[in-house]
């Protein structure tokens, strides 16, 4: 259980998961989920604390929606992604790497075709070649 938890919590935040949870702190008695989500428990925490006795988390909640929905996905990411790997900057596509891939990507289209590969095994492959 813990170990999913985990996992979600060290993916990549979304910025439609943000919106949704935060919009969700401001008409439901949940507040601060998305703090939580994106990886401020502290302040999470105080607007859970805050809500028992005050409406301020509810509003805050509602300008953390507005924030989140003024934000392009690049200042979103930049916020609150900015431990990944260089989600901003744009790979270096080698011409030829990009060749090799284009041209075996036909030729599983054509062994699939032919028949000679399962579609499964076609979308495996394909996936494989695409991550390289």
């Amino acid at each position: 259980m813990f170990s999913k938890l985990a996992i979600f919590f060290n993916q990549p935040k979304k910025r439609n998961w943000a919106i949704i949870l935060a919009l969700l702190g401001t008409v439901t008695p949940v507040v601060g989920l998305h703090k939580f989500y994106l990886g401020q428990p502290l302040w999470g925490v105080i607007y859970f604390l805050l809500s028992w006795h005050s409406p301020i988390p509810r509003i805050a909640s509602a300008i953390d929606t507005v924030w989140y929905l003024a934000q392009d996905r690049d200042q979103f990411n930049l916020r609150f992604n900015s431990s990944l790997e260089d989600w901003a900057l744009p790979r270096k596509l080698d011409p030829q790497q990009l060749e090799a891939v284009a041209s075996a990507l036909r030729e599983l289209e054509r062994l699939r075709l032919d028949g000679l590969i399962t579609e499964h095994e076609f979308e495996q492959k394909r996936r494989k070649l695409i991550d390289c």
